[in-house]
């Protein structure tokens, strides 16, 4: 894979958070998972690639093989960040390690505690489709993002 070619298009499609520590999210094509996707050019024509295995073959230089899973430490979907330090919010692991984090974080299909888990397939696209549209809109507008990203609708009417 030439990563130059298609790498200054990638970046143009995440934005980064303004805090030292904050996600790197995607505003490009969101799947019917709520994972982004991008597309790549290759010397047959093109492929589909996740941001976050992209963004972390450019930013460590490994190429990760197709049964490794990226974890995400954030639970974003759209996160992209991917460092070669402590600071990165993606990580290699099994399918194992995967579930085990999942139940961990209570991000399994029973689990209620936090906006991007225990929903329906439907509703964690719509969810990441909606934080993707909101940071096109309006860019790291902190009082637009953050509640989207820690489970708060914005649009949700109040009791009072």
């Amino acid at each position: 894979m030439n990563v130059t070619r298609d790498e200054a298009r990638f970046w143009s499609k995440v934005i980064k958070g303004p805090r030292e520590n904050d996600c790197w999210l995607w505003t490009g094509a969101v799947g019917d998972d709520g994972y982004g996707r991008y597309w790549i050019k290759t010397p047959t024509g093109q492929q589909a690639v996740r941001p976050q295995r992209f963004a972390y073959l450019l930013l460590t230089g490994e190429q990760l093989d197709p049964d490794t899973k990226l974890m995400h430490s954030c639970d974003i979907p759209l996160c992209v960040r991917a460092t070669t330090g402590m600071d990165s919010h993606l990580f290699p692991g099994t399918q194992a390690e995967n579930l085990i984090d999942r139940s961990q974080k209570r991000r399994h299909a029973n689990a209620h505690s936090w906006r991007w888990r225990g929903v329906g397939r439907a509703n964690f696209t719509a969810q990441s489709r909606q934080l993707r549209d909101a940071l096109k809109a309006h860019g790291w507008d902190e009082s637009v993002i953050r509640p989207l990203m820690s489970g708060h609708d914005p649009g949700a009417p109040t009791l009072f």
